[in-house]
């Protein structure tokens, strides 16, 4: 029996946007597939309802894939796979397997010998990086900082400092309600010279990107409390 291939879709990043970002192809693949790994079934399920695919929901099966998945149950996961049926990973927002816990299934999925079929669609991390002004040539993406302040202000500082030796952007974020903590953080621990790159609720109405020097959001605050948030450092 022939397997079935494992489908990266991506979700949208801000509400009432998939008619401009998510494309036919995507559309296509969510309405012939019948099995889903998601993040969270309710957004999941309304997702694939905003899409007005003609999709009975009650039709679909769905597990959870998050980051409490413990390692040893992918397989259990993947077994439709195995028997020829083709799988479809949701992220809670954004492309699978970018700073997503879909990467455990793909990884998983080489190692069966399973077709992993990406799908175009939006990334907060990529479309930052292009907005940004800073070179596509060389960039590090490192997720989340750590919590801790002494720890963030660590982290933040060692980015720094690579950037500057290796002429690197470096590309990072945080929980939209501790954006202002990090953000704070960064003005009062780095260069005032060092660039940051702020994007901000990405591909919706409100959308920002703007990059600037430190010492330059420093006279000009932004709010970003509860905003979906991408930052990213230079220092030349």
């Amino acid at each position: 029996m022939p397997q079935g291939k494992l489908f990266l879709i991506p979700n949208v990043l801000a509400e009432n946007t998939a008619d401009a970002v998510i494309t036919p192809q995507v559309k296509e693949v969510i309405a012939h597939t019948k099995v889903f790994l998601v993040e969270n079934l309710r957004t999941a399920r309304r997702y694939i309802s905003s899409l007005k695919l003609g999709v009975n929901l009650e039709e679909v099966h769905m597990e959870i894939l998050d980051k409490n998945t413990a390692p040893e149950s992918i397989n259990r996961l993947l077994q439709p796979l195995f028997k020829g049926a083709d799988v479809g990973i949701i992220s809670e927002a954004g492309c699978p397997g970018i700073a997503d816990p879909g990467a455990l299934a793909v990884a998983h999925a080489h190692t069966r010998g399973i077709q992993v079929v990406p799908l175009s669609g939006p990334s907060s991390m990529f479309l930052a990086l292009m907005g940004s002004g800073f070179s596509g040539q060389s960039f590090a993406f490192h997720g989340y900082l750590p919590i801790d302040k002494k720890e963030r202000n660590q982290a933040l500082r060692k980015l720094e400092a690579e950037s500057a030796k290796e002429h690197r952007a470096q590309i990072f974020m945080e929980t939209p309600f501790r954006n202002n903590q990090l953000l704070e953080d960064a003005l009062a621990a780095l260069s005032p010279q060092t660039k940051l790159c702020i994007a901000k609720n990405l591909t919706a109405a409100d959308e920002l990107i703007q990059t600037k020097t430190l010492a330059d959001w420093k006279k000009n605050p932004i709010d970003l409390h509860k905003i979906p948030t991408v930052f990213i450092l230079q220092s030349f």
